[in-house]
C-alpha cells in the first residue's frame, strides 16, 4: 500500500528515517510544483536517487575528481544523445574512460548529494511506492539513510544562512577585485573555481553549470564571498519567454510526466503531459501516455479518445494499437477491440502479449474455436512456452469449453492448476468442468479448496451453493447462497430465484415471496420468479 503525505507535516528526514528503520523496499518519490525527486530503497537502505531536471551531476563530478576530462565527459554526453536509454555511468565504462569501481564509488557520492538537496524541501508532498526497483542499471549502491542524516541536518541549517544572502539562484553576482586583492585572504578551493566566473553575467544557476560544483557548493563558496564584503549582487535573470512548442521545454515536461506515471503520481503525470500538448499540440506520445493515465484510472472512454489521438498522430505502434485493444475491450466494444488487436499482431506477430489479448476478445465474443488457436499462439511465444500467470490457462480452458472440445479443457486447467494451486479462477473452471463430466465430490472438493484460499470471492460461493441446489443438499446450498449475497448483494437474480425455491421447499412462504421479489426487482424479465409469486398469490 502507498504511503502518502504532505512534507509540511512529515519532514523529508522523518519519511526517510520511517522507510530505513521499517525496512521497506520501493520508490519514495517527491515533489514540490515543478521540481521532483526520488529515492529507492532495498529493505531500508537507498540504492538510488536523483533530482528530475536537475543536471546530471555525476560528469561534473568525475571530471573535478580528475577521473575523466572534459573531452571525455563531452563524448559521452553526445553518444548518450544517440543511445537515450543508456545512463551517462553505464557509457563511461563501456568507452573505458573509468572503471566500475570508481564509478560506483562516485555514484555514491551523487547519489549522496540528491539526498541532501532533498533535505532542503520543506514543501510538497512525498509518495511512496512498495516493492518499485529503478530501471535496470549495472550500478547500485546501498547507503544506510542514518549515515545521511546528521550530514543532511548540518547542511540544512547552512542552507537557512545561505538562503538570507541568496534567496534564490537566479541572482547574478559580482567580484570586488580590488577589495580581494588588497585583503590577501586565502580563499577555499571551491571559492577559487568560482570566483572567475562572477562576470557580472552568470546567475548563481549558472555558476553552478559551469563551474561544475554542486549547488550546496556554490551556495557555500558564495555566501563566504558576500558575508566578507567581495561580492555583491547585481540583478536578476531576466527569464526568456521560450516559444511555443520549445523543445527544450517540452523535454522538460515530458520528463517529469514520466518521472510521474513511473511512480503512479497519475494526476500530476496527466497535468505535465497536457502541458507538453499545450506547447506541441498532437505530441503522439503525450496522447499514448494521458491514454495510460486514463486505463489506470478506469477511465477507459478517455483511454479510447487518448490512443486514437495518438496513433492518428504519426504514433500507430504496437503498444498505442495494443492499449487501445484493451480499453475498448472494457467499454466492450469487442468489434472494435478485435480490430485493433489484429492490427497490432500485424505489426508484432511475435508478441505473445498481443496474441493473448486477441484471443481474450474472441472468447468474450463466444469463438471457442478463433480463441483457442489464439490462445495456443500465445503460448508459443512465450518465453519457454510456460504461461505467466493463471489468466492463459483459465482463458484456454473456457475457449475449449466452448468450443465443444471437453475432453482438451480439464487437462489444461489441471495444468493451470498445479503451476498455480492458489487461483480460484482456475479452480472453478475445473470444478465446473467436472461436475459437467459427474464428478460431483471432485468438483466440491475444488471450490471448497478455492472458497479456503479466497473466502470474500461471491461466485466462489454461489457456484459451490449451484452444486449443493443440484445435489439435494438444500441447508448447504442455503448456507452457501447466502454467504454470496451477503458479500455482494446484487450478485445476480439466479441467487435470490433459488433461495426463493429453498423457502417454499420449508414452506415458509413469506421468505419464498421476499427472495423472488428480489430476484424481480434484479431483473424484471425472470419469467419463472413472476409466476411462482403469481401462484402464491392466487393460493
Amino acid at each position: 500500500m502507498a504511503i502518502k503525505g504532505s512534507l509540511k507535516e512529515a519532514s523529508f528526514p522523518d519519511v526517510l528515517q520511517l522507510l530505513s528503520m521499517g525496512q521497506k523496499t520501493g520508490c519514495l518519490s517527491v515533489a514540490d510544483r515543478s521540481n521532483f525527486g526520488y529515492v529507492y530503497f532495498d529493505r531500508g537502505l537507498i540504492t538510488y536517487a536523483s533530482i528530475v531536471n536537475r543536471r546530471d551531476r555525476l560528469g561534473d563530478i568525475l571530471v573535478k575528481g580528475g577521473l575523466i576530462t572534459t573531452e571525455q565527459l563531452e563524448a559521452a554526453i553526445e553518444r548518450q544523445s544517440r543511445e537515450r536509454d543508456k545512463r551517462l555511468g553505464e557509457l563511461l565504462v563501456a568507452m573505458g574512460f573509468i572503471s566500475r569501481p570508481d564509478l560506483e564509488r562516485y555514484m555514491r557520492v551523487q547519489i549522496e548529494e540528491a539526498v541532501y538537496y532533498l533535505f532542503t524541501w520543506v514543501s510538497g508532498t512525498f509518495s511512496f511506492e512498495a516493492d518499485v526497483a529503478p530501471e535496470a542499471q549495472d550500478f547500485l549502491v546501498r547507503i544506510t539513510p542514518e549515515s545521511l542524516l546528521l550530514e543532511g541536518a548540518r547542511r540544512v541549517d547552512e542552507w537557512g544562512l545561505i538562503e538570507k544572502k541568496i534567496p534564490s539562484f537566479d541572482l547574478i553576482f559580482v567580484v570586488d577585485r580590488p577589495r580581494l586583492a588588497a585583503s590577501g585572504v586565502t580563499l577555499t578551493p571551491e571559492q577559487e573555481r568560482v570566483l572567475p566566473l562572477l562576470d557580472g553575467t552568470r546567475d548563481a544557476m549558472r555558476l553552478v553549470d559551469d563551474s561544475g560544483l554542486l549547488e550546496f557548493d556554490v551556495g557555500k563558496a558564495l555566501y563566504g564571498l558576500i558575508t566578507a564584503g567581495f561580492a555583491h549582487r547585481l540583478g536578476r535573470t531576466q527569464a526568456e519567454a521560450a516559444p511555443a512548442g520549445s523543445e527544450a521545454r517540452v523535454e522538460e515536461h515530458r520528463n517529469l510526466g514520466l518521472a510521474f506515471y513511473k511512480t503512479a503520481m497519475h494526476e500530476e503525470a496527466a497535468r505535465e503531459f497536457r502541458r507538453v500538448l499545450d506547447l506541441k499540440p498532437g505530441d503522439p506520445e503525450a496522447h499514448f501516455f494521458l491514454g495510460l493515465v486514463a486505463m489506470r484510472q478506469g477511465r477507459w472512454g478517455d483511454a479510447v479518445d487518448a490512443f486514437r489521438h495518438a496513433a492518428d498522430k504519426g504514433g500507430g505502434r504496437t503498444a498505442v494499437l495494443h492499449n487501445l485493444a484493451v480499453a475498448l475491450e472494457q467499454l466492450g466494444r469487442f468489434a472494435e477491440a478485435e480490430a485493433a488487436f489484429a492490427e497490432a499482431a500485424s505489426r508484432a506477430p511475435d508478441d505473445w502479449r498481443v496474441a493473448l489479448g486477441w484471443g481474450l476478445v474472441a472468447l468474450q465474443r463466444g469463438r471457442g474455436a478463433q480463441a483457442a488457436e489464439r490462445l495456443d499462439k500465445a503460448r508459443e511465444r512465450m518465453p519457454g512456452r510456460q504461461p505467466p500467470s493463471p489468466l492463459w490457462y483459465w482463458a484456454r480452458s473456457l475457449a475449449a469449453l466452448l468450443a465443444g472440445r471437453e475432453e482438451e479443457a480439464i487437462p489444461v486447467a489441471d495444468e493451470g492448476l498445479g503451476r498455480f494451486p492458489h487461483s480460484a479462477a482456475l479452480a472453478n473452471n475445473l470444478a465446473v468442468l467436472h461436475e459437467r463430466r459427474g464428478d460431483v465430490t471432485r468438483a466440491e472438493q475444488l471450490l471448497a479448496a478455492a472458497l479456503e484460499d479466497e473466502p470474500l470471492l461471491p461466485q466462489l460461493s454461489k457456484n459451490l451453493g449451484d452444486l449443493w441446489y443440484r445435489a439435494g443438499r438444500a441447508d448447504e446450498a442455503r448456507q452457501a447462497y447466502q454467504r454470496a449475497v451477503k458479500l455482494a448483494p446484487r450478485l445476480g437474480d439466479d441467487v435470490f430465484f433459488k433461495l426463493g425455491n429453498l423457502a417454499m421447499r420449508e414452506r415458509d412462504t413469506e421468505q419464498a415471496q421476499a427472495q423472488w421479489r428480489t430476484a424481480l426487482a434484479l431483473n424484471p424479465g425472470h419469467e419463472l420468479a413472476r409466476a411462482n409469486l403469481e401462484t402464491l398469490e392466487r393460493l
